[in-house]
């Protein structure tokens, strides 16, 4: 078969009509499936015959995503999760052990570090952690246990990237695996397999739903090693409900449009946030002012539609600005098309020490937005009037 462009994989790849001919995907809410005799049981758990089981492993409307997803990362297989943080949980717990030692970002959503700080490490796993884009360091913190570089690119909030390239370089040549949280940008703007990334994990929550109705994680990978993570999925039950995979599997078939707008929109925001007087400095790969902006051009196809701020003043003028907008929902959530703002300090970011904060710049001072989709100019309008 031709292969297809992006638009059509993520409109016609992964579904199965069923008997009933229906035209959109249908949800198969059902805890188990009716076997035709005890032989094919038997079989089926033995995996001799394929087929569906009982809904925490196996399940059309969840399979449906997670092959309409791996198509479209350029993956071999995906295994779909309850949340972005099971996804990641999952990730680490199937592919390393005990003495194991995983380097990962320092500019990382907020929990994540949580996890690998207060959860990960009480099973004897050591966490070293490094500058995003200092490939030096990625070098330097290999020990003989290292198992996983972990990272996401571009970074939540501030969309600190690094070459994922180079470093894929780096991990093969140890023997390492590298996992990308590909949340910020989803395969319309970025492919990190192609770039030579082993794991791709997703929080589709965000974009990949677009309206934040659900909650909603992948793992994608060679087929080994996604068998392996759908074997700890299986056992240990942090799998996706058929409801939730049916509202982010249609949210893939719009993703492509929403991710152009959602980057358009930003790239506005970012470029009126530069001339104003009440902000120190703006964060987004758009601007030619980061320090990113020319790898960004490289290897993304667009810049996503996180834009953060810091505004003078610190926290008292942050709170001030966020409680004066009218427009902007203030929660932690981001890739929703309606725009969202959020003080990462105090939120998303609040259960970091203060030296994990500065060690990833995140200050009193700063703002996160996610652009939607809603006028550009009545969100500027918006911003506005805290400052």
């Amino acid at each position: 078969m031709t292969t297809l462009n992006f638009n059509t994989q993520a409109i016609r790849e992964g579904y199965r009509m069923t008997t009933e001919q229906e035209h959109s995907e249908a949800i198969f809410m059902t805890s188990s499936f009716v076997f035709e005799s005890a032989e094919q049981a038997a079989n089926r758990f033995s995996k001799e015959e394929p087929g569906n089981i009982y809904a925490r492993f196996t399940n059309p409307t969840v399979e449906a995503f997670e092959k309409k997803l791996a198509a479209l990362e350029g993956a071999q297989d995906c295994v779909a999760t309850s949340s972005g943080m099971a996804a990641i949980f999952a990730t680490i717990m199937t592919l390393l052990k005990s003495g194991d030692h995983i380097v990962a970002s320092r500019s990382m959503f907020g929990t994540t570090i949580v996890l690998l700080n207060d959860i990960i490490s009480r099973f004897n796993i050591d966490i070293s952690f490094v500058d995003l884009s200092d490939l030096q360091a990625w070098q330097n913190a290999i020990t003989q246990d290292t198992k996983l570089f972990l990272l996401e690119t571009p970074s939540n909030p501030l969309g600190h990237v690094v070459d994922i390239e180079a470093l894929s370089k780096i991990s093969k040549n140890h023997g390492i695996l590298l996992a990308v949280d590909n949340c910020l940008l989803t395969p319309a703007l970025q492919n990190p397999i192609a770039l030579g990334a082993d794991i791709v994990i997703h929080s589709a929550t965000k974009y990949i739903d677009g309206q934040g109705r659900c909650l909603a994680g992948a793992v994608l990978g060679t087929t080994d090693i996604i068998e392996q993570v759908h074997g700890f999925v299986r056992t240990t039950g942090p799998s996706l409900s058929a409801f939730n995979a049916w509202i982010v599997l249609k949210g893939l078939d719009t993703l492509s449009l929403r991710m152009e707008a959602h980057s358009k929109n930003a790239m506005k925001m970012a470029l009126w946030l530069e001339q104003q007087n009440n902000i120190e400095k703006v964060y987004y790969l758009g601007l030619e002012s980061h320090p990113h902006h020319q790898l960004a051009k490289i290897q993304q196809s667009g810049f996503g539609g996180i834009v953060s701020f810091e505004v003078k003043g610190g926290l008292k003028s942050a709170f001030k600005l966020i409680n004066a907008t009218e427009i902007f929902s203030i929660t932690a959530n981001l890739g929703d098309t309606k725009s969202t703002i959020t003080h990462p300090a105090s939120t998303t970011h609040g259960r970091l020490t203060d030296d994990e904060k500065s060690y990833a710049n995140i200050s009193e001072g700063l703002i996160r937005l996610s652009i939607g989709l809603e006028n550009i100019d009545d969100l500027m309008a918006d911003i506005s009037k805290g400052l």
